[in-house]
């Protein structure tokens, strides 16, 4: 499933590539919260399994675009639900001695790792975005501006360290780096 589509893309970026690099962002943001922020979080493993699973029940809804998705909240919550269907359909599709291993990760409810995993999702989404600009699409712009406002919302001293620390080498080249 192929993300932002309704965006000109310099290249596609599909679901599963998407959900990869959310994996390896929490990760990331729960180590530097515990090991260099010194705070009190969840576990970096929980956090990277999370991640992957993250957007799983987009295999039988899609991508649905932010602008749509968020359009009023009326919309929200309705799509808050759908993507719950769905991960429930998912669930009872997979053998019954596993469905309580995966239920927590397919259905988002694990509230001591959802904050990280939709810090790394933003920060995904904006690494995406620094992507596309520097390959010349403006198109991104817009979409930059609102994420990095998303993510400084959060108020995550891991997100924000991670921003301030780490995020520039994302604008960087090879040769640069």
């Amino acid at each position: 499933i192929t993300r932002w589509g309704l965006m000109r893309n310099t290249f596609s970026e599909n679901i599963q590539e998407h959900s990869h690099q959310v994996a390896i962002l929490a990760h990331a943001l729960a180590l530097i919260r515990r090991d260099i922020l010194k705070l009190e979080g969840p576990d970096p493993d929980r956090c990277a399994v999370a991640a992957l699973y993250h957007d799983a029940s987009e295999i039988l809804t899609g991508d649905l675009p932010t602008p749509i998705k968020y359009y009023n909240p009326d919309i929200k919550v309705a799509y808050k639900q759908v993507e719950r269907i769905a991960g429930e359909r998912l669930l009872t599709m997979l053998p019954q001695q596993l469905r309580d291993s995966y239920e927590h990760l397919v259905l988002e409810d694990d509230e001591t790792v959802n904050p990280i995993v939709k810090a790394a999702d933003k920060l995904s989404a904006y690494i995406k975005c620094i992507e596309e600009q520097k390959g010349g699409n403006s198109e991104f712009d817009s979409a930059a501006a609102q994420t990095m406002a998303s993510m400084k919302e959060m108020q995550l001293p891991e997100l924000d360290w991670f921003i301030d620390e780490c995020l520039p080498a994302f604008s960087l080249n090879l040769d640069q780096l």
